[in-house]
């Protein structure tokens, strides 16, 4: 089930459209790792016939479970797209395709949902990640046993 209507209703008068998305439909479940879509799109949109295409406009709500990028604790986090609104032309190379009547709005709905996924999901903003070897600040330099112990470390010994 998607998002579609019925391009003549628009005939006499606007289209109201309210209602759930399911996620499914949106196809957002493979796009990261840290953040899952597992409740329904709810949408409120109100379709205009303009001379060379359809306005819609209204709001989109999703409500995500993301893991934070640094510690890995899930936490809530809410798409609100109040002012959301698309522009389909009915004429053009970028027309919209109308199937039996029928425009599907789903396309648009989903690019703007990626859009607003966080790109780096963190469950607070200042949530500190791996703790960085501590400096001393007379000297300016690592302390010893905070060094990393890797092949690059023998490197630096090197007096060249």
């Amino acid at each position: 089930m998607s998002l579609t209507f019925n391009i003549r209703h628009l005939e006499q008068h606007e289209l109201s459209l309210k209602g759930e998305l399911p996620v499914s439909e949106l196809e957002l479940d493979q796009l990261d790792e840290l953040v899952h879509a597992d409740h329904p799109l709810r949408y409120d949109l109100e379709v205009q016939k303009l001379d060379n295409g359809l306005l819609v406009h209204g709001t989109l709500a999703l409500a995500l479970k993301c893991e934070c990028a640094r510690c890995l604790k899930p936490f809530p986090h809410d798409i609100l797209l109040e002012n959301w609104a698309c522009h389909l032309p009915l004429e053009g190379e970028e027309k919209v395709q109308i199937v039996n009547d029928l425009v599907d709005l789903t396309p648009y709905v989903r690019e703007d949902i990626v859009l607003a996924f966080p790109q780096h999901p963190l469950c607070e903003p200042e949530r500190e990640g791996l703790q960085s070897p501590q400096k001393d600040l007379a000297s300016g330099k690592l302390e010893k046993k905070e060094l990393p112990s890797s092949a690059w470390a023998e490197l630096n010994k090197l007096k060249l």
